[in-house]
């Protein structure tokens, strides 16, 4: 016997469940978030009802919901499936998966480091990194800061540099050092700094005229950096990558304490080479600390 069902016929958010296998607080759920509205709401008696035919884009929501990805991308993958274009909602969770697998393998990175530090293999990592000291000399610098999560700054920081160099090259005599990123305070998952971009400049009254013009506009702004003393260690692009980066962090500070130097400043990273040029085992950052 054929089981011939009806895309049109009518179920009533109870029947509707059962056919599509998820429970009525789901369905209230996704109606409520936009993501599955019921076909037809009773004025009187406020039941729902479902079409048939929407079981299967129910069945869909509670599998993206399994891949634990975000309501507003189920809405975007949604939203393309009603337009009865699969490519592209396809395309879509291809790009979805791809970052969530990037994530995983950050995390993985993670667990890994943090592993080594609970077994007490710190050492082990820190012996990698060569720790030097570099005396640096006063510098006028442009800067931009922002509060951003540890997620946003790949981003942030070459867009950051970028207009900076630009200001630096037109407006301010021209660029006059390797340009380097300031953490005045943790940058995570869940505190977001601030974190301050720097572009050493020739020109100071120009920097300092170009900063006043542009007021409070990202909180931009010109200033002296003291002549300082750095401890740091060089990095390739691959160790740039949060999670990779911490060792280094943590490798310049386990060497401080060992010289007896003290913290003279917010820790910071320099960014010395064409990073576009660069490839992952190029050397292309100090992670530095400033000391006394």
């Amino acid at each position: 016997m054929v089981d011939v069902r009806d895309d049109d016929e009518l179920l009533t958010i109870g029947a509707f469940a059962a056919r599509a296998r998820l429970s009525a607080k789901a369905l209230r759920l996704y109606d409520r978030l936009g993501l599955l509205a019921p076909a037809h709401v009773d004025e009187a008696s406020g039941y729902r009802y479902y079409r048939a035919g929407q079981v299967d884009l129910a069945r869909l929501v509670a599998m993206l919901r399994q891949l634990d990805m975000p309501l507003a991308r189920i809405a975007e993958v949604v939203g393309v499936v009603d337009t009865a274009d699969g490519v592209a909602a396809g395309d879509r969770l291809a790009a979805y998966w791809a970052d969530a697998e990037a994530r995983f393998a950050a995390q993985r990175t993670l667990a890994e480091y943090l592993r080594a530090r609970l077994s007490g293999r710190n050492s082990e990592m820190y012996e990698k990194f060569e720790i030097e000291t570099v005396d640096v000399p006063e510098q006028v610098v442009v800067t931009e800061s922002r509060h951003v999560l540890v997620d946003e700054l790949p981003v942030w920081i070459p867009a950051s540099l970028g207009r900076l160099e630009e200001a630096a090259a037109t407006r301010c005599g021209g660029i006059a050092g390797a340009p380097f990123v300031v953490y005045h305070a943790d940058v995570s998952p869940e505190s977001d700094g601030p974190v301050e971009a720097c572009v050493p400049v020739a020109d100071e009254a120009a920097a300092r005229a170009w900063a006043a013009a542009r007021g409070r506009e990202r909180q931009t702004g010109a200033r002296v950096e003291p002549a300082h003393r750095l401890a740091y260690t060089r990095i390739t692009k691959a160790q740039v990558a949060h999670p990779q980066i911490l060792a280094a962090y943590e490798a310049v500070e386990a060497w401080m304490k060992r010289e007896g130097l003290r913290y003279a400043g917010p820790c910071r990273e320099i960014y010395f080479a064409d990073w576009d040029a660069a490839g992952p085992q190029d050397a292309v950052c100090d992670v530095a600390f400033p000391v006394r």
